[in-house]
């Protein structure tokens, strides 16, 4: 019989969540603001943690049903198999996420539910799991809504955006499932040369050079199903083998990035020879504004500085027209994509977007702007 699963996502990128999902065999696919709800079998939730480069989690459902008050709660979890599929010497921890509960303290729900689990597991086995707030070998996750909870064990673990090599870190880095879907959304292909101008710690360059290599995401790291009883060691490992032996081989590809602090170029290198990539990306330090294309025509991605990211609201004002300036002058042939939380950027930058795609950067609502740069088709006109 099929299971129940839930994958979230940054909003914006459920469409291209669902198409993952369903080239790895999902069924009864749907997107909801947020996620994509799916049904398979558990050597398919593996692969999606595996594969997906979209998704935050993969999270299995084990009880839906309505309450009304706090103990009808603790029922349904009390009520749920819990020993099945972990033992009491694993450590564990509850999140709880609401939308219109009537419900007063999210916290108290949270208690409720950890001693529904712990009262199971004292009831069947006659010892209970502690509580790990850090590092738990299991997540239950509860969603209420007005009068629904949906109880979740969670198989990915650690966020499916962690990827397991990344070393060198920025202030405000980029989530790999958010830079893999706006590369998905520019409709980048591995032959076309691609830049990122501003690259930082360099996350569009790994997500692009996995992309173009065909290397499956989570290669680099564990998942919290692996711990669970639920799991065949054996069928897991193929899954594993096959990924791994579907990797592409190249001698470089058409990804370039840069920046003009040397700094971050640095960091670029450090996470790309962690993530085993350094041959494939040409890197150097470079003013945006000043340097020249490195091919005749590709696309240009980046997340340039905004709001609190750049300082003062001067700097902006400075930066933006002449980014609009170097485009208009250097980068006919370029499709240009550019991540914001300014509204603003469309005026500041004096082009004329074709398309404004909103995303969500966590809480921040954002945009991807694209500009295909057409010799002399651009330019606004300045009042």
């Amino acid at each position: 019989m099929a299971e129940r699963f839930f994958a979230p996502c940054p909003r914006g990128l459920e469409p291209g969540l669902q198409d993952e999902l369903t080239a790895l065999g999902a069924s009864q696919v749907r997107q909801v603001p947020g996620g994509v709800a799916f049904a398979g079998d558990w050597p398919l939730a593996w692969a999606v943690n595996l594969e997906s480069r979209l998704a935050t989690r993969v999270l299995w459902q084990v009880a839906h049903g309505r309450y009304r008050g706090e103990q009808d709660i603790y029922k349904l979890a009390y009520g749920v198999t819990w020993a099945k599929w972990f033992t009491p010497e694993q450590t564990m921890r509850v999140y709880v996420t609401a939308r219109r509960s009537p419900l007063k303290s999210l916290e108290f729900i949270t208690l409720r539910i950890k001693d529904a689990v712990c009262d199971h597991f004292r009831a069947v086995r006659g010892a209970r799991p502690s509580i790990d707030t850090a590092n738990p070998d299991v997540r239950v996750h509860a969603f209420l809504t007005a009068d629904e909870v949906m109880l979740y064990v969670d198989t990915s673990g650690e966020p499916l955006y962690k990827r397991g090599f990344k070393q060198a870190a920025v202030e405000a880095p980029l989530k790999e499932n958010l830079a893999a879907g706006i590369l998905r959304l520019t409709g980048w292909h591995p032959t076309e040369a691609l830049l990122d101008p501003m690259c930082g710690s360099g996350t569009f360059l790994i997500e692009a050079v996995q992309i173009a290599l065909d290397i499956a995401p989570g290669l680099g790291r564990r998942f919290a199903f692996e711990a669970l009883k639920t799991c065949d060691e054996a069928a897991w490992r193929r899954i594993r083998r096959a990924a791994e032996g579907r990797r592409r081989h190249a001698t470089g590809l058409p990804i370039f990035g840069s920046d003009s602090d040397a700094v971050q170029v640095k960091r670029a290198r450090i996470n790309l020879e962690a993530a085993g990539l350094a041959d494939m990306v040409r890197l150097e330090q470079a003013e945006l504004t000043e340097r020249t294309p490195p091919a005749d025509e590709g696309v240009m991605v980046a997340n340039p500085p905004y709001g609190v990211r750049i300082g003062e609201t001067s700097e902006l004002a400075e930066f933006y027209p002449k980014l609009g300036d170097a485009l208009k002058a250097n980068w006919a042939g370029w499709r240009c994509y550019f991540l914001s939380a300014d509204p603003e950027l469309p005026k500041l930058i004096r082009l004329k977007a074709s398309k404004r795609t909103p995303l969500f950067n966590g809480a921040l609502e954002c945009r991807v702007f694209e500009y295909k740069m057409l010799a002399g088709s651009n330019r606004r006109e300045k009042p």
